[in-house]
């Protein structure tokens, strides 16, 4: 009988390992803050693979419980989370997590840094990053719309460092009659004094356990649809520390996040405060879900960059057919293959985040803002879909015992599917994509700043990966006008392969202008691999405008013979 115990991965400081984060941060961030910047990620990347490490996998371990009734039969509805779940709150007060991109300490690439240590953290925190994502967004429509009170109370609270007055914050959409089109909200808002009163069902309500909500209503008598939706500010719970006019229907028993307290609220008259004027909620909260759609796909580079530090110290350590999995030709494409998709999207989501650090502070130009507005939707929609690929490759290439759930592998893959879904599905991205193009004029901004950019890459060894980012950002170029002339059903129905084709074409010019500037080979040879490749799958105009196609697609997709 064999003594053979295989070795499981081991992980080193996550910010020295991650050669792409670090070079990213050398050329972007201005050389005076830098050393500090290092010093910090230096840090936390040794916290998020100990301590922190060990709070995340308590915290999944030991998921929230809800006691809706006491001892002698009072309805309480108390959520009981872990300590470690507690710990991490305390953590992401501490390090500034959400406080860095209020703070701006190195002015507009200030969400760089920010980014750059929710990538670090959120792979270990068990999705603690969902409510820091809906605090930063709470606290920019705060900084955007809210009143002398709310900033001089709930905005100090939810950018603290320090844990005692730290406050994160729910945002509460979704209901049974609507998911993503908010349009159906049933939530009403009845004034009472000075400010309103909720009344109605939030059906999926993250972050429970947090102090303050931002919340979709529609005041009494207003008119139905999007317009007549105004957003209120919401705390939670009374000065006894007892939910406020709230009852837990239940928690959600989810295929992953089971750390994350999820649950279905019905509203009974819960006190809330109007923000930024009656009517035009959703545009108004549209600036919080544009802070959470960057989480989002930071949060997915985050999940694939781990599954990869697994996965790539795991292959020496593996003995199969007689070699390391490390000198299997096979393992190794299969290893190459996953790096190039992690870098398209890690490149893409830092990108936006340096966008949007500069719109905010008022330093992008027009086109950048624009650009902007396109690249929130198609980069949150392709990091997820990529992110969820990513790992379950990932877990194959553990075998077996990537299955086990105690290896701590399968958690990455179960929680990376929710990010395909949170703030909006690849579906509605992908027509809120399209949107940005009607309505903003953003296609044209976004394709001159790609073009751009191939523009300014001088180094002859990239000349051949230039032009085949041209021929594929000129296929994208073309692929628009060619479908809307067919009309609305094709244009819709080919959203979804135009943005992955955009998130790829852009990605390609991201990854050369980077390669451009990077002494080393690696950039070069990534940048080149990733151009060697199908830039635009399944874009084919052809296919989208013949009105056969479009019939066959609704006979095959709802097996339907009419």
């Amino acid at each position: 009988m064999s003594d053979f115990f295989q070795q499981g991965p081991q992980l080193e400081n996550q910010f020295l390992s991650d050669r792409v984060l670090r070079s990213l941060l050398k050329r972007k961030i201005p050389a005076q803050f830098l050393p500090e910047v290092e010093a910090d990620l230096t840090h936390f990347g040794e916290r998020v693979v100990t301590d922190i490490l060990e709070m995340g996998q308590e915290a999944e371990a030991q998921p929230p419980r809800l006691v809706p009734i006491d001892p002698w039969g009072k309805r309480i509805d108390q959520i009981e989370t872990s300590r470690a779940w507690k710990e991490l709150d305390r953590v992401s007060a501490k390090e500034g997590i959400v406080a860095l991109g209020y703070e701006r300490p190195i002015g507009e690439y200030s969400r760089l840094y920010q980014f750059a240590k929710l990538y670090l953290f959120h792979p270990s925190s068990a999705i603690y990053s969902c409510p820091l994502a809906m605090t930063d967004g709470a606290a920019r429509v705060i900084e955007l719309m809210g009143d002398a009170d709310l900033k001089a109370n709930a905005f100090r609270h939810l950018t603290s460092r320090d844990p005692d007055k730290f406050w994160t914050s729910g945002q509460w959409m979704t209901e049974k009659t609507g998911g993503s089109d908010v349009s159906n909200t049933e939530t009403i808002a009845r004034p009472d004094g000075n400010g309103f009163r909720l009344y109605g069902t939030k059906w999926f309500t993250s972050a429970v356990s947090a102090q303050m909500s931002m919340a979709l209503a529609r005041i009494e008598g207003a008119p139905a649809g999007n317009k007549g939706l105004s957003l209120f500010y919401v705390e939670l719970r009374d000065a006894k520390g007892q939910l406020d006019h709230i009852r837990v229907q239940r928690l959600k028993d989810k295929l992953g996040t089971k750390a994350l307290p999820t649950a279905e609220l019905i509203l009974e008259g819960l006190p809330a405060k109007l923000v930024g004027g009656p009517g035009d909620g959703v545009k108004k909260i549209a600036s919080l879900f544009n802070v959470t759609r960057v989480y989002n796909s930071v949060c997915a580079i985050g999940y694939m960059r781990r599954g990869l530090a697994l996965a790539q110290d795991y292959a020496p350590r593996r003995i199969a057919f007689g070699k390391p999995l490390s000198e299997h030709p096979l393992h190794l494409e299969t290893l190459a293959n996953m790096q190039m998709d992690f870098e398209s999207s890690f490149h893409l989501t830092f990108y936006v985040a340096e966008l949007l650090g500069k719109d905010e502070l008022g330093k992008a130009t027009p086109e950048e803002s624009a650009c902007l507005r396109l690249l929130m939707p198609v980069t949150k929609l392709y990091t997820a879909k990529i992110g969820v690929a990513l790992a379950s490759e990932m877990v194959e290439s553990f075998g077996g015992a990537g299955y086990v759930e105690d290896t701590g592998i399968p958690v990455i893959l179960r929680n990376a599917q929710v990010l395909a879904i949170w703030e909006g599905t690849t579906n509605v991205l992908s027509l809120d994509m399209l949107r940005a193009i009607d309505k903003e004029s953003a296609f044209a901004p976004f394709i001159a700043l790609c073009r751009r950019r191939l523009d300014k890459i001088t180094k002859a060894e990239l000349v051949p990966s230039v032009l085949r980012a041209r021929d594929a950002l000129a296929r994208v170029e073309k692929f628009l006008p060619l479908v809307a002339a067919a009309g609305g059903d094709a244009l819709q129905a080919s959203a979804r392969v135009f943005a992955m084709a955009a998130a790829r074409v852009c990605a390609a010019t991201l990854m050369l202008e980077h390669a451009e500037w990077e002494k080393n080979g690696w950039a070069f040879a990534s940048a080149t691999r990733w151009c060697a490749g199908d830039l635009t799958p399944g874009l084919t105009p052809e296919h989208f405008v013949d009105p056969v196609r479009l019939q066959e697609a609704r006979s095959v997709g709802l097996n339907s013979t009419s």
